[in-house]
């Protein structure tokens, strides 16, 4: 009996009804492009993007020289975590200017109370020590590079998942074009080094899923050759790692390590059954869940507490001796943890109870559509300053996408959730697995306050919506030769389209001075005001 071939890591998980072994559908590999080999086209067109996104993340990134928006909070503490291992405070009344100034040891003695744990400060806090805090190129540039990464990462994810280098190639520069991605990674915030993270955990498990299928693959006959079918799972613990880092930029990466931890079980059963293993539903739960639960739960717990070094080394940070002071413990070890527990109880306070009105504040059914904006910056010229050659002129960061992405990416995602669930496809249903993890946890928090820039975490898988969807208008092999050239066409229509709105939209996303008529020009909805 001939070995079995691996499965394709692309296609449909559905499972078949009988109990024969079902047809595994063949599934073309990529192939490279101009006589080149595959592996060859993949990493030039890599290359060409790193340049092409890096170079627009990177573009005049300093150019703002005050702390914008969020900065002012997380550019600060990462400078004191990087000094003192911990947030220290700052004096509100001269702190922001101070530090603008390159005065960036004006912080107090005090600890401060921060709501975040502490990893994407620590991101941030790398390019303060590699280039210096005291200018807006060492506050950024660590974002903006990850930023880029986000860009390659996206890239090799969809090659991974549609077999398809061309659609992944056109799903990272869709990425790199769009207004929330792009001006995320020229501000030091959070939540693009929270998407980076979720995102690289997807990879890693789209890895592991692979492998785990060429094992089974490899497996003469049946019966008891499926129980262990392979050793340790590397990627899936590499991806609880990672999902340990994003719950340590912030605590709605525990949605991603849940969602995430049901879709890679969900695969492995769904592998087991399609390759004939006559005990698929025990050896799935046995040999496949249990496993996955403590590698990845527990390998991103480890993580997590890990992230928090800087505040157990340091005896100066906030609630750091609150059970010695309360008497709650009676040994170094079990003080400081119970004195980090009671510090994410109120975090959790602060959190659950945050209803304070805000200007930019967004329901999330306004995110998808990209209904209320929120504005990173913004100021006002007259005639002769910073330029402005008109009576006015505005300088603006707005943090919002690419209308025509974002719109057609949202009627994308319905029709990957028609096609996920009538055609039973696993690719779609892997694609929604980030938007039920990034995107629809925020409908809990209605009275909350929050924000459309979060929809910076799950944008990756709006992406890879559009590019599934660009798929399915191909259609499969036996697709007709016109209709392959009309889906072409449309195609890079909308992909010219797109661009163009970028062109459109760039001075807004990177504060250039243009006239205020302009600026007015781009608010088509009151609301992106």
């Amino acid at each position: 009996m001939s070995k079995r071939k691996a499965m394709p890591s692309g296609g449909s998980t559905a499972v078949p009804t009988t109990g024969k072994r079902a047809a595994r559908p063949s599934f073309e590999k990529p192939r490279g492009f101009f006589g080149l080999s595959d592996r060859a086209t993949t990493w030039i067109l890599a290359a060409v993007l790193a340049v092409w996104a890096g170079a627009l993340r990177l573009y005049k990134l300093g150019h703002v020289k005050t702390l914008i928006f969020d900065e002012v909070y997380y550019v600060r503490d990462a400078y004191t975590l990087l000094r003192e291992g911990h947030e220290r405070a700052w004096a509100k009344d001269i702190s922001k200017a101070a530090f603008e100034r390159g005065d960036i040891d004006s912080y107090l003695p005090d600890p401060q109370y921060v709501v975040h744990p502490p990893v994407g400060k620590w991101v941030i806090a790398l390019g303060e020590w590699a280039l210096g805090a005291d200018n807006p190129w060492g506050w950024r540039i660590t974002v903006a590079v990850l930023g880029t990464l986000g860009v390659l990462l996206l890239f090799f994810t969809v090659r991974r998942l549609l077999q398809n280098t061309a659609l992944a190639f056109l799903a990272g520069y869709l990425l790199s074009i769009d207004g929330v991605h792009l001006t995320h990674s020229r501000t030091s915030l959070l939540d693009l080094i929270l998407g980076f993270f979720c995102l690289l955990a997807f990879y890693f498990l789209l890895r592991d899923r692979d492998h785990f299928r060429d094992a089974l693959g490899r497996i003469e006959g049946a019966g008891e050759g499926f129980g262990h079918v392979t050793g340790v799972r590397w990627w899936r613990i590499a991806a609880g790692v990672s999902l340990g880092l994003a719950c340590g930029v912030k605590w709605s990466g525990l949605y991603f390590l849940a969602v995430f931890g049901i879709m890679t079980v969900l695969w492995d059963w769904t592998a087991r059954k399609r390759y004939g293993d006559p005990r698929w539903k025990l050896r799935g739960f046995a040999l496949d869940a249990i496993p996955a639960f403590f590698a990845m739960v527990g390998s991103a717990f480890m993580t997590y507490v890990l992230s928090w070094s800087g505040w157990f080394a340091s005896q100066g940070g906030y609630f750091r001796n609150w059970a010695a002071e309360n008497a709650h413990a009676s040994n170094p070890v079990s003080e400081a943890l119970l004195s980090l527990w009671h510090y994410h109880e109120e975090m959790y306070s602060f959190h659950v109870g945050l209803d304070s009105t805000h200007t930019y504040a967004a329901k999330p059914w306004l995110w998808l559509l990209q209904l209320r904006p929120t504005s990173f910056y913004y100021e006002s010229y007259t005639y002769g300053e910073a330029g402005c050659e008109v009576e006015k002129c505005s300088a603006a960061i707005t943090n919002i996408g690419n209308p025509l992405i974002w719109w057609f990416g949202t009627f994308a995602l319905l029709v990957t959730l028609i096609v996920a669930i009538a055609k039973r496809n696993g690719t779609g249903a892997a694609i929604l697995s980030g938007i039920i993890a990034g995107y629809l946890p925020w409908f809990q928090y209605l009275d909350r306050t929050i924000f459309q820039f979060y929809s910076v975490v799950f944008e990756p898988w709006l992406i890879m919506a559009i590019v599934f969807v660009f798929a399915l208008m191909f259609g499969g092999h036996a697709a007709s030769r016109a209709r392959k050239r009309i889906a072409l066409l449309a195609i890079a229509s909308l992909v010219v389209t797109m661009t163009l709105m970028s062109i459109f939209w760039w001075p807004l996303w990177t504060a250039q001075v243009i006239p205020y008529d302009l600026w007015r020009a781009h608010m088509w909805f009151d609301s992106w005001i």
